[in-house]
């Protein structure tokens, strides 16, 4: 039970983290920064492996970079269907 709280707090982080880095901005709150964290610990390590420091479970810096990555193509896309709807 502990371990799961650890990684959705650790997955918020790195979500929260990540859509600071990257220009635009996560919806969702608490919610889509932990999908952003989660989809970002994926992304990171696919795209660069698992290096640095881990806490639990995830690979920080990959995950954080790829987080990174995933809001800002989150923020393209939802721009881009904007300027469709208009």
């Amino acid at each position: 039970m502990m371990s799961l709280l650890i990684t959705l707090l650790m997955a918020m982080v790195i979500g929260t983290v990540g859509s600071a880095v990257a220009p635009g901005t996560m919806p969702g709150g608490i919610l889509g920064a932990m999908l952003a964290g989660f989809a970002g610990a994926w992304i990171g390590y696919w795209l660069l492996g698992s290096w640095g420091p881990i806490i639990a479970g995830f690979a920080v810096i990959p995950s954080v970079l790829g987080a990174a990555l995933f809001t800002l193509l989150l923020g393209l896309i939802s721009r881009g269907s904007a300027n469709r709807r208009a």
